[in-house]
């Protein structure tokens, strides 16, 4: 990351608690929780603490090239408590001009795209097939239009009419009922709108990480008030990956700490596992983005 580039330092701890009903025995998670290093981030320190500690660790690249911690638990818990600290400094990017790239169709092109990008074009749900997505994405999408400035359309469009509610969906929840009741989460809208890409033939990823936010005017900033966020990313050529923020209607910059990129949430969670006994247990998460 070049030193000329004027970047924003954070600290940020994400602490994910599990308190269950009965003990454990055996557990196996994947933890992607490390800030990726891009031209524009760099991740600084990393340091992932577990407790009670594990009895097996170790650490790969997944196929996206995101940094993943495997370990297992093999005696009886009745708590665990996963804690990621990460020191990250953010670049301002260099972003496209929306009216000067190309049109829209060129993207759709499958002869012309990277292996990433057609990797990008693959949707587990098979959504792209429904054509709900196609006609809402239509409307932002006039033949001819710059990629960029279509895109940019969609996610202010997204944002204006769907409303964030954290009560009317789960991580489960279908985007095809995110599209009808007009209601979710970060989850949902980057969901939604790389359903909507897709649906023309155009690539699109799904990208975790960070959201710094302000607090109420007046107030100061609390500790432990940000949370995981999640938006999109857009396969532009000649200029690569955009990322999208449909959620706040921004196209991400010194304020989103990227983590993690694939086809949907399933490939980017930040902790994923399998647990043997347990019953009925607690979550608790808590993250902190804060400006050094």
């Amino acid at each position: 990351m070049s030193a000329e580039r004027s970047a924003v330092v954070y600290e940020v701890v994400h602490t994910t608690r599990y308190v269950y009903t009965n003990p454990v025995s055996v557990s196996h998670h994947l933890a992607r929780l490390s800030p990726r290093a891009l031209p524009y981030q760099e991740c600084q320190y990393h340091v992932l603490n577990v407790t009670p500690e594990p009895a097996v660790r170790t650490a790969h690249t997944d196929y996206f090239g995101n940094a993943v911690t495997f370990f297992a638990m093999q005696g009886a818990h009745a708590e665990l408590t996963v804690t990621a600290r990460s020191r990250v400094a953010v670049a301002p990017r260099t972003l496209p001009v929306p009216s000067d790239t190309p049109p829209w169709e060129s993207a759709a092109d499958q002869s012309a795209l990277p292996l990433e990008a057609l990797d990008a074009l693959f949707d587990p749900l098979a959504l792209e097939s429904v054509p709900e997505f196609d006609a809402y994405a239509r409307r932002s999408f006039q033949p001819g239009r710059p990629l960029m400035e279509a895109a940019l359309d969609l996610t202010h469009r997204i944002h204006e009419d769907f409303t964030f509610d954290a009560t009317a969906t789960t991580v489960t929840t279908p985007v095809t009922k995110v599209l009808a009741e007009r209601r979710g989460v970060c989850q949902d809208f980057a969901h939604l709108q790389i359903a909507c890409l897709r649906s023309l033939g155009l690539p699109a990823r799904y990208v975790s990480g960070y959201l710094l936010t302000d607090p109420p005017p007046g107030q100061p900033r609390l500790v432990g008030a940000d949370a995981s966020h999640a938006w999109l990313s857009v396969w532009c050529p000649r200029n690569g990956w955009v990322d999208l923020d449909p959620t706040n209607a921004v196209l991400p910059d010194t304020r989103h700490v990227t983590i993690a990129w694939g086809r949907d949430y399933g490939d980017v969670s930040p902790l994923h596992g399998v647990v043997l006994g347990g019953g009925p247990h607690e979550l608790y998460v808590g993250v902190s983005v804060v400006p050094v």
